[in-house]
This record gives structure tokens, sequence and C-alpha cells, in this order.
């Protein structure tokens, strides 16, 4: 119980990091622009980032439990397209998704989940 605890918690860290730094750093600005063509503020305010840390553990409990019952590229697989590619589809659906951003997003989200991945494995089988 105990490397399930540090494994959820060390990947929640790591796609929480990634998160922030992708979206809050690298490409904030497709999404500020996408917000405003629709002339609406993007939300990244302190509630907002919270959600997002939220999220960040539940993704990363997720992950978890796919690594213990699934092999690897399953466990990134399954993980993947559950939390980006619905999330993208729904954002898409509402029209607030910059379509230009998947260019990066996509490697970028699965080197995010096969990183937590790799992590989670590596705790639980130590």
């Amino acid at each position: 119980m105990k490397k399930n605890i540090i494994a959820f918690l060390a990947a929640g860290a790591w796609i929480g990091t990634s998160e922030f730094a992708r979206n809050e750093i690298l490409f904030k600005s497709y999404w500020t622009d996408k917000y405003a063509s629709l002339g609406m503020v993007f939300p990244s305010g302190t509630v907002n980032n919270a959600m997002w840390g939220a999220w960040s553990f539940m993704l990363a409990g997720l992950v978890v439990f796919l690594v213990r019952k699934l092999g690897l590229l399953e466990s990134i697989a399954a993980a993947w397209l559950a939390a980006f590619v619905m999330m993208w589809v729904v954002a898409w659906n509402l029209n607030v998704l910059p379509l230009g951003l998947l260019l990066f997003a996509v490697p970028l989200s699965i080197l995010e989940v096969a990183l937590a991945a790799l992590i989670s494995r590596k705790i639980i089988a130590a």
C-alpha cells in the first residue's frame, strides 16, 4: 500500500508539473488567443489551477491503477486515451480547443503519461 501511495504522489507531482509547464509557460498564448477570438478570457486563476492540480492527481491515480493491472504500453495507451483524447474531444466540441496546439500537445501528453507510468512502475516494483 505504501508503494502505491508513493507512486501516486510522484506521478501526480510529475503530471502537475508537466501540465503547468505546457499550458502556463510554453503554450499559454495558444489558449489566450483562442479564448480572445471567442470574446472570452482564458481562465487561469487560482481556483482554475487548483482544479488542474486535482485533475493531475486523478490521472495519476488512473495511471497507478492501470500499471498494477496491465502491461506498460497498455497502461500508457489507456490512460492517454481516457485523459487526453476525451478531454480534447470535449474541448473541441465546446469550440475552445486551439487545434494548432495538438501538434505539440499530442507527443508531449504521450510523454507525460509514459513518464508517469514509468515512475509508477519503478516505485511499485522497488
